[in-house]
């Protein structure tokens, strides 16, 4: 049924499609007996793991840019993801970059995205959270807090929203995740280079401190690192006890497309993800691993769209995996399907 409704919503132009399918998806979780049937129908097959000091019902979650805004929490643990990455927030509300700002490469189950960390609001996101947590004191949904900085702050001050952001979030979220790695603010995947990373880290461990419920603090990589640069960040990681890694952002690459050259020119800026970050994705995921020996976990993210898909990034030493473009492509029977035992 999910491949003729997702033509249909094909027809329409991305972020719409969004929209209308997650308020469809909000309407019917509404109905508390349409609400059962739905977790009846989607229900995952449970494996639970602990991990970064939480208990996650199995190894499956929902990557950041997915629910920006915290508005659909209920929704997604209905249809079984085990963590759902929220964000990327900042301090101040972002419309983000012009529309149109999301594409799709059907050829190459993929998207191309420019969204400019387009969000809420750090405020408004908050009370968002803070309402969920009283309306679900039961909820097993671990809720990452993907954090970023606003366009308009300079990067030698960029460690200030992140550390709003923490101190913020921090009562509301299970673990946060620290984005200096997408690829559509200008300026902010330089916050990759050894000493700018150390600040922002290091910073947000010494506030982690004044809270008595410390919570992990994990770091996403850009895929167009290269292999000595990933080490670099690896070896930071390490040297100042992070507690995991996320592998990988979207990236900027477009070698080895099917969709036509004029097409994706026409497109022009954005990080791409899906199928073809696939390969990278898992390079990367197996190069961190041999370097950390265990010291800490990963979560694999990019180019997970099957069950094979997630055994490789496990394989390759990731702990956890998360989806976004295959949840798009796939539609909401992919957790199911991935923590599906045979």
């Amino acid at each position: 049924m999910y491949p003729l409704l997702r033509s249909i919503l094909f027809q329409l132009p991305a972020e719409r499609a969004h929209a209308i399918s997650m308020t469809g998806l909000r309407w019917a979780c509404n109905l508390a007996p349409l609400r059962l049937l739905l977790r009846l129908i989607f229900r995952p097959t449970d494996a639970p793991i602990r991990l970064l000091g939480l208990s996650f019902r199995h190894r499956v979650g929902l990557a950041a840019g997915f629910d920006k805004n915290a508005k659909y929490l209920r929704e997604l643990e209905t249809i079984g993801f085990s963590h759902v990455e929220i964000g990327t927030v900042t301090p101040i509300a972002q419309s983000g970059n012009p529309l149109p700002r999301l594409f799709r490469l059907p050829k190459d189950r993929a998207l191309i995205n420019r969204m400019g960390f387009n969000n809420d609001g750090l405020d408004t996101i908050v009370q968002r959270l803070k309402s969920w947590r009283g309306k679900n004191p039961d909820s097993q949904l671990i809720i990452g807090g993907n954090i970023g900085k606003n366009k308009q702050t300079p990067n030698d001050n960029a460690w200030t929203d992140y550390l709003r952001c923490f101190e913020a979030l921090h009562p509301f979220v299970d673990y946060f995740t620290v984005n200096v790695s997408s690829p559509n603010t200008p300026g902010l995947r330089a916050l990759q280079e050894p000493e700018s990373l150390k600040k922002i880290l290091t910073t947000l461990q010494e506030a982690n401190k004044k809270f008595t419920a410390k919570k992990p603090i994990l770091l996403k990589i850009a895929p167009d690192l290269e292999n000595e640069a990933l080490g670099e960040v690896v070896d930071l990681a390490i040297s100042i006890d992070l507690d995991g890694l996320v592998i990988a952002n979207t990236t900027l690459s477009r070698s080895g497309l099917n969709t036509n050259q004029a097409a994706i020119e026409s497109i022009g800026l954005g990080g791409l993800s899906g199928a073809p970050l696939r390969q990278r994705s898992m390079e990367m995921v197996k190069q961190a691993s041999t370097r950390l020996q265990g010291k800490m976990p990963i979560i694999a993210s990019g180019g997970i769209f099957t069950r094979s898909d997630a055994q490789a990034a496990l394989e390759a030493g990731a702990s956890l995996v998360q989806v976004w473009t295959g949840f798009i492509y796939e539609g909401p029977t992919i957790v199911k399907k991935i923590t599906k035992s045979n």
